[in-house]
């Protein structure tokens, strides 16, 4: 179980971890649970969402339905109701992804951390993989520098900029070969997005 106590902490666990049902408080500080749903929903995060709140309003309960959730339970709620909850939701969750992680005509193989474009199969290191699997999975997207340095080192104090740009630089260059469109595009000043058209 993961567990954030703030609204950045919970959308970059949402987006960063394989998770069944997300329990969303709408009252969080920094960034507010609605708020936080709408942009898993706008990166196309499809995992279930049931909201939390004290908020019993018809109105709250609307708009929380509408921003994205699954489900809505008020405070205060019996355990077992929320269980039952998480079950029914968890029911009607998407089929798993496929296998292989895809953009254009790049493939990713969590099973093997290799890497197909076109004819060529390149292998990656863990590293490598870790930051090209975020940034597949927010493909049109700019994926912050923090992120990132989160997702491939877990937070480690002693990574810095320095590292995720050597890593990238060395991705890029297993991506992209001459001739082929550049893939992996960086955003200056705030990190790198993974699309087709140039920046």
């Amino acid at each position: 179980m993961l567990v954030a106590y703030d609204g950045d902490r919970a959308l970059k666990l949402a987006l960063a971890a394989e998770i069944d049902v997300i329990l969303l408080d709408v009252m969080l500080p920094r960034t507010d649970g609605l708020s936080v749903l709408r942009r898993l929903r706008e990166a196309r995060l499809h995992t279930p969402v049931i909201i939390v709140s004290a908020r019993d309003a018809g109105s709250d309960i609307v708009q929380g339905l509408d921003s994205g959730a699954d489900d809505y339970l008020t405070k205060p709620f019996e355990l077992d109701i929320l269980l039952a909850r998480v079950r029914a939701v968890a029911r009607r969750a998407p089929a798993p992804q496929p296998a292989y992680l895809t953009f254009a005509d790049l493939k990713l193989n969590p099973g093997t951390y290799q890497m197909q474009r076109g004819d060529r199969t390149v292998s990656l290191t863990r590293t490598e993989f870790v930051l090209l699997e975020t940034l597949i999975r927010r493909a049109g997207m700019v994926v912050p520098r923090q992120v990132l340095l989160e997702e491939g080192w877990g937070g480690e104090s002693d990574v810095s900029d320095a590292n995720l740009y050597f890593f990238v630089r060395a991705l890029r260059s297993k991506i992209t070969q001459p001739g082929e469109p550049e893939l992996l595009h960086t955003i200056r000043g705030v990190g790198y997005s993974i699309r087709s058209e140039s920046c």
